[in-house]
Order: C-alpha cells, then structure tokens, then sequence
C-alpha cells in the first residue's frame, strides 16, 4: 500500500477533527505536521492491519497524546458552537464524542483508534452526554400521543440533566405548552392518534422561535424524501435508549437551530 496517497484524501478531515480537538487551526495543524513527520521517520509504525483513514487518526492520537508542542496560539476568534461546546468535555470523552459524532467513525473503528474495547467507547460517549447536559441543560418539549413511548422518553431527557416542561399529545396541546414556557429543544412524533400532525405543530411552533428538534417516529420515509428542508435529527421506532441521548447531546452540542420541514 502506497500510505502517502491512501491517507491523502483523508488529510483535511483530519485537521477538522484536530482544530476542533484542540481548539484552534494553529494547534490543530501542528499536531497534524508532528504525526506526518513521525510517519515519515518510521513508515512502518502505520497500523497496516487498519484501514488507511483508521490508521491515520491512530497516529494523529497517539502523536497528540504523547507530544507537547509549544504553539503560541489562542482559540479562534470565529470559533463556532462545536467547538465552544468540545472545552466543556474532559479529553477522554472529548475524543470519543468527535470521533463517533463529527467524524463519522463506528463504535469499533473509534475503539481502534483510542485503542480501547468498545464498551469504553460507549462508556466514553455517554460521559460525554453527561458533561453536556451539564453546560447546556435546556427544558424540552415532548410531542408523542403514546403514553408509555413519552414517559420513556422523558425518563431520557431528564436522566441526561434536562427539565420537561410537558407531554403534548395533539397539535394544540403542543402549542399550548410552548406558549407558556418555549422550549430549547423539541423531541417530536410526526403522526398523532387523534389525526394531529406532530409535523404541523412543530412548523408552527417554528415561526415564532427556534431551537433544535428531533424528530421520533415510526414512519422515517415520510420526512426522507428527497425533498429539501429535512430534518437534521431523525430516529427511527422502535429506537434505542442509547441512540436517543447521543441525538439530543448531538443537537444540544453544535447548537444546530431546525428549519421548517416540508
């Protein structure tokens, strides 16, 4: 394998994961020069059992755990939600959440690269969730006509640290609660047993404010449709306990706002 040109296209992504780790672009990249210079000292220090993107953010943590550098820097004067939220973890859970959340990778390919089982992964990101919650507790609106399916989900938000100002089951209760305390973020169902649309209210609710909204439902294609705006955050029923709390750290995290959803 010719490694220069495997990792190539893996380069710039790598320096997002590392200005965000670090907190600024200077830092970043002289992380990233630190762990191509070691490469080219000792080529065969790459993981060759690996693939060439897993391999290249191995090295880059073990140059970033091992190496002091001294860059004269400060955070970026522009700096955006991510990366104001990432100060706010400890480095472990910091390194866990950006890895599984910005970049994509599986449970098993960040364990590869921290060089940790994958129950620790998962132990890492929900601390993660934890130290968010922490920082940016918000108060949540539920949307969901069914009883035991809210009650769970409440059960998640406030087991993360949130408040639940209350459980809508039709499209006017919703308004009426968001009325009278607006809610940071929306945990919503499309489809409700009165024929109310958990859609409609949350495109109401939206033209007076915005906050993140993730959409809960046993109906997924009805939002995925090609069509422009969709949701950002959308779980499919029957969901995991765990996929909900990385969602709402995830949209609390990069303070990502909703638009209206055709």
């Amino acid at each position: 394998m010719n490694i220069s040109r495997e990792i190539a296209p893996h380069l710039p992504y790598l320096r997002r994961f590392a200005r965000a780790l670090c907190g600024s672009q200077k830092s970043g990249d002289a992380y990233v020069v630190a762990t191509l210079e070691a490469l080219v000292a000792d080529i065969d220090a790459f993981p060759s059992k690996m693939s060439a993107k897993v391999g290249l953010y191995h090295l880059f943590m073990r140059s970033w755990s091992s190496i002091a550098l001294n860059v004269e820097d400060r955070p970026d004067d522009e700096i955006s939600a991510a990366q104001r939220n990432v100060s706010l973890l400890t480095p472990r859970s910091r390194q866990a959440f950006l890895l599984k959340t910005v970049e994509g990778f599986s449970t098993e390919d960040v364990a590869d690269i921290l060089s940790v089982t994958p129950e620790e992964v998962e132990a890492l990101i929900a601390q993660a969730g934890r130290e968010i919650a922490e920082r940016v507790a918000t108060d949540v609106l539920i949307i969901e006509d069914e009883a035991l399916i809210a009650q769970d989900i409440e059960f998640i938000a406030r087991d993360l640290g949130h408040q639940v100002i209350g459980i809508a089951r039709t499209h006017k209760e919703a308004l009426e609660l968001a009325k009278g305390h607006r809610p940071g973020l929306i945990l919503a169902d499309i489809q409700l047993a009165d024929g109310s649309s958990g859609l409609n209210a949350v495109n109401e609710l939206l033209q007076n404010f915005d906050c993140p909204v993730i959409f809960i439902t046993a109906f997924p294609e009805r939002l995925l449709t090609g069509e422009r705006p969709e949701p950002a955050f959308l779980i499919s029923k029957p969901y995991k306990v765990d996929t909900v709390k990385a969602t709402i750290s995830q949209a609390l995290f990069f303070e990502r706002k909703a638009s209206r959803v055709a």
